[in-house]
């Protein structure tokens, strides 16, 4: 077979758009085969904590203005480390600012990650360039739909999906929010959205939301290794004075595609938080939503339930 070295994006017109790709997924560590990651016991015992703590650092982007949602690579990098071994397949079906492909890039673990919105391909594309590192593990963005992520992978080759997707219609509504009242921060009153592409997430009300998201999800479950793990960053939010609990559909939805819940983390958001006021005091809570999200932790169980939805 022909080897086709693979560039660090592959967009619609591409001789591998929509191809297998030939990318590693084996690991290269020396680890012993019983273990699950090449963390070292004081290593293994900190990601052990049900609460997360992080910082950024020089590398990350925090201008909202480049987009509106990311995380510290540092979060990425924990994660990765938890539920793999060096040379192993990481995927994000919705990579965004390419943060988990920098984070790969940097554990040597091959990485692939897909978005609708050219501009954010090109942001990783110019993220993983500016760090060349002496590994042989491959980082590809691409340019597609994550309904259409089975048609890059053989099944049973991915040993972790990690992701932090669009919140349902949480970026597509103006933001009123009164912590916001004083900022000259571009973001008081604006709607930010994604993409103006209507097969975006962030378009979406949640009850079509949770069912792409559990229809993409499922198209997945295949391709990951039995027992390889799948992680979800959510938060939840406000809507019209009401809780929108994200999290608990995106639960009761993979369950029934046929994931496995193995664990819900907390990550505690309050040190990178910039300036929690006061505002609704003394008749509202209004910060306790913003200091923390989620991190689903779901597994395919090593016997996949035959029937969709039993």
């Amino acid at each position: 077979m022909e080897i086709i070295e693979m560039p660090t994006a592959i967009r619609e017109g591409s001789s591998l758009y929509r191809r297998k790709l030939n990318i590693n997924y084996q690991r290269t560590c020396n680890c012993a085969p019983t273990h699950i990651n090449c963390l070292t016991p004081k290593e293994w015992l900190k990601r052990q904590l049900g609460v997360w703590q992080f910082t950024y650092e020089a590398r990350d982007i925090r201008d909202k203005k480049v987009h509106p949602a990311t995380f510290p690579i540092s979060l990425a990098k924990n994660v990765i480390e938890l539920f793999t071994h060096e040379g192993e397949l990481v995927v994000d079906p919705f990579v965004g600012s390419g943060t988990t492909l920098v984070a790969a890039q940097d554990l040597n673990r091959n990485a692939v990650g897909f978005d609708l919105k050219q501009g954010y391909i090109e942001l990783c594309e110019r993220r993983v360039a500016q760090r060349k590192l002496f590994h042989e593990s491959k980082q590809i963005a691409i340019h597609d739909d994550a309904r259409f992520i089975h048609q890059y992978f053989e099944p049973e080759t991915i040993s972790l999906i990690w992701t932090s997707p669009p919140y349902a219609n949480l970026l597509n509504r103006a933001r009123k929010n009164k912590s916001r009242r004083f900022r000259k921060d571009e973001q008081l009153g604006k709607i930010e959205q994604y993409s103006q592409d209507p097969r975006d997430l962030g378009t979406m009300p949640l009850d079509e939301y949770t069912n792409v998201m559990g229809e993409t999800f499922q198209t997945l479950l295949p391709l990951l290794r039995p027992k390889a793990h799948c992680v979800v960053n959510v938060p939840d939010m406000w809507w019209e004075n009401e809780r929108v609990t994200i999290h608990v559909s995106l639960i009761q939805e993979l369950r029934k595609r046929g994931y496995e819940l193995r664990n819900i983390i907390i990550w505690d958001r309050t040190n990178i938080v910039n300036r929690i006021g006061i505002f609704g005091w003394p008749s509202n809570y209004i910060t306790m939503g913003v200091t923390f999200e989620y991190l689903l932790d779901f597994w395919r169980p090593p016997v996949v339930r035959e029937k969709f939805g039993k």
